[in-house]
């Protein structure tokens, strides 16, 4: 262990708690995850990405020669959607990584292997979670620690927001202390004008000295009146008189301040506001849906491939997100772009089943159009379907002559009737010609 920089001597908690306590003292707008997650906002954004993220499959693939991607079925799946064989659910699993990744700085998932089986995942709060890493900026190498003890790399899921060292991410809060500060001290003004009615805070001015027993009163009334208990009454004195020191929230435009502190927020995840507020679009849902979850999704399953997959599998094995569901649009727009993709060919009637999740048909053919004309790029040929015919582009763009007809394909193309009139001119009927000497007679 020489040569990793120890960070975590004796009991790790400790240690963070030690970190947590230099961030409070060195930031002036320090944010604790605690304080972050009383701001509505900040919480209403990460519950709904969390609830989104959670309800998206994540599928185990084998790569084709062909270029296709097939779906396997693989314990690891069972893991990661349905039972963790620990006390998490999938669901459950995926929630907690999506709020360690935005307020914490990475979600951590335990890999409990026998040999090279996966027998179950562990989720681990990252505040138990400290490191042992070495000096060298570019061969890095570390150790992750639980409690005191040392873990490897690979023994973990690792899903990082904004890392530099591959081993511990950056939290939203970190970055934008500022404004969720902003939110969070608005809240806390607000709540201590409820405490005291709304009453502003100020100061009473004497024209001449205030006898002990008067300005006891004085207290007293003031103290009832900012308790917010009752109805209270405070009687001045002749010459007293009260100076407002503060504004009251809506002098200070509280509520137009919130709102346009809550849109600031939703940019920090990229999510439009009304995601949360309500009345989405299709087109925001849709913005949601790309800028927001796939980018988050991909992140959870480049950690996926990296570590819950053996090194011999890395080739030709890959977990993906299943986001059909996401993006699925309305029924009608649906159909229209499925009634689009049988006409191209480039979707077949099962095909559309499958994705409807309706049994399959049984329909193993490819339905094309006669009226196109196919070409076949690497040897030339051109084929014309309700013709029957076959003509080689090559021959044609060198002036080889083209036989009439060109060459006829295919066991049912019917053959051309021969025309009776070609054989007598004189008579396009095809009928005998009558014998002009009998006529004669």
């Amino acid at each position: 262990m020489g040569l990793f920089k120890k960070r975590a001597e004796g009991n790790p908690e400790s240690i963070q708690l030690s970190e947590t306590l230099l961030e409070a003292f060195l930031q002036d707008d320090y944010m604790s995850r605690k304080m972050a997650m009383n701001v509505p906002t900040f919480a209403g954004c990460i519950n709904t990405i969390a609830n989104t993220v959670a309800s998206v499959p994540i599928y185990l693939y084998e790569k084709r020669d062909d270029g296709s991607a097939e779906r396997v079925d693989d314990d690891r799946v069972g893991l990661l959607n349905n039972d963790t064989y620990d006390t998490f659910t999938g669901c459950d699993l995926k929630k907690q990584i999506v709020k360690d990744y935005y307020t914490n700085k990475g979600g951590y998932i335990y890999i409990n292997r026998r040999n090279t089986k996966v027998k179950s995942i562990h989720y681990v709060d990252p505040d138990r979670i400290t490191f042992q890493f070495n000096e060298d900026p570019i061969f890095k190498e570390y150790r992750i620690l639980v409690n005191g003890k040392a873990y490897k790399p690979f023994d973990f899921i690792k899903v990082l927001r904004v890392t530099q060292n591959g081993w511990k991410g950056t939290s939203l809060i970190a970055e934008n202390a500022t404004i969720l500060s902003v939110a969070y001290n608005s809240l806390k003004f607000e709540n201590a004008l409820v405490k005291k009615g709304g009453n502003k805070k100020g100061f009473l001015q004497a024209a001449h000295r205030i006898a002990d027993e008067a300005l006891k009163a004085l207290k007293e009334g003031f103290r009832k009146l900012y308790s917010n208990e009752g109805e209270n009454v405070i009687i001045l004195n002749d010459g007293v008189t009260f100076k407002e020191a503060s504004e009251t929230s809506v002098e200070m435009q509280m509520n137009e301040n919130k709102k346009s502190n809550a849109n600031e927020i939703c940019k920090l995840f990229n999510m439009p506001p009304s995601i949360i507020n309500g009345g989405a679009t299709k087109e925001e849902r849709l913005a949601y849906v790309q800028d927001c979850i796939i980018p988050l999704l991909d992140a959870i399953c480049t950690a996926l491939n990296r570590d819950l997959l053996l090194e011999r599998e890395k080739k030709s094995y890959f977990f993906a997100a299943d986001t059909y569901e996401l993006t699925k649009a309305d029924i009608k727009t649906r159909f229209e772009a499925y009634a689009n993709g049988i006409k191209n060919g480039f979707m077949q009637i099962d095909d559309i089943r499958r994705q409807e999740n309706m049994a399959s048909l049984g329909l193993d053919f490819v339905k094309l159009g006669l009226q196109d004309v196919l070409f076949n790029p690497e040897n030339g040929w051109l084929f014309t379907p309700n013709m029957g015919l076959k003509v080689n582009i090559n021959d044609v763009a060198n002036g080889v002559p083209v036989p009439d007809g060109a060459e006829q394909t295919g066991a049912n193309v019917p053959q051309a009737t021969p025309d009776p009139s070609q054989n007598n001119p004189d008579d396009a009927s095809g009928k005998e010609k009558p014998d002009e000497d009998n006529d004669q007679k």
